[in-house]
């Protein structure tokens, strides 16, 4: 019996791209464990270094981010891959995820700010900032456009999570360059608390399966009321891109 015969009659479409597709996602979300893996040992070692809290807290949310890269791939491998119910749980399990970053990122956030905390100049921390900077925006939009196409809530998740890295690293980036160059030592937290906000806000939508607008431009099936972009299982699997 092929593995096409045995895909549910219900849901987003599936055939060989479809499958083809699936195979991307896992290798991809493996690309980003491994990246991860070595981001998050370098910024914790440049934070401790520096005295760096946002680096710090910046380095240990890509622990977070690694988790949402294991949950994609249990997503897609074995018999799960063509599974209903596996996609479901996968997508809450990401939702999770976010609301993990968040709390951390907004205490780390809120103390600098309280405490007017003043990190020191790390070159090696603005290196691996620039370096997520520069990969993660493009890792978050592949896998979103992923997520479009498989119906996968999960994969669209695991996506927006490189974003928000990006952001973050972003935000750790400019607090430590304008606190060292004109003094503005408020940036950084400051950005961090947008970031979680984010965080909270992409959960909520997560576990309700509305990750929508991942990909500018998608026509969504109006029988699902799905707003262009949608990647939501039911819009995704009628959309065409």
């Amino acid at each position: 019996m092929s593995e096409l015969s045995l895909l549910p009659r219900t849901g987003p479409s599936v055939d060989a791209r479809w499958l083809r597709a699936a195979r991307w996602a896992r290798w991809l979300a493996w690309a980003s464990l491994v990246w991860m893996t070595i981001e998050g040992g370098v910024g914790l070692l440049a934070g401790v270094l520096a005295g760096s809290i946002a680096l710090v807290g910046w380095a240990l949310s890509s622990a977070v981010e690694g988790l949402a890269s294991l949950i994609v791939i249990w997503r897609f491998t074995g018999s799960r891959a063509l599974s209903e119910t596996a996609e479901g749980r996968a997508q809450k399990a990401v939702a999770i995820s976010f609301w993990l970053l968040a709390p951390y990122v907004a205490f780390e956030s809120g103390r600098d700010l309280l405490l007017q905390h003043r990190p020191e100049a790390s070159l090696l921390g603005v290196a691996v900032t620039i370096s997520s900077v520069i990969l993660m925006p493009a890792l978050g939009v592949a896998k979103q456009r992923l997520g479009a196409r498989l119906g996968s809530g999960a994969t669209a998740g695991e996506g927006t999570q490189n974003l928000l890295c990006a952001y973050l690293a972003g935000a750790v980036l400019v607090g430590l360059l304008a606190n060292q160059v004109l003094g503005l030592w408020w940036l950084d937290p400051v950005a961090g608390l947008a970031v979680a906000g984010v965080a909270v806000r992409e959960g909520v939508e997560a576990w309700r399966g509305e990750n929508c607008c991942a990909v500018p431009g998608m026509q969504a099936a109006a029988a699902c009321d799905c707003e262009p972009g949608c990647t939501d299982a039911c819009c995704a699997g009628e959309a065409s891109v």
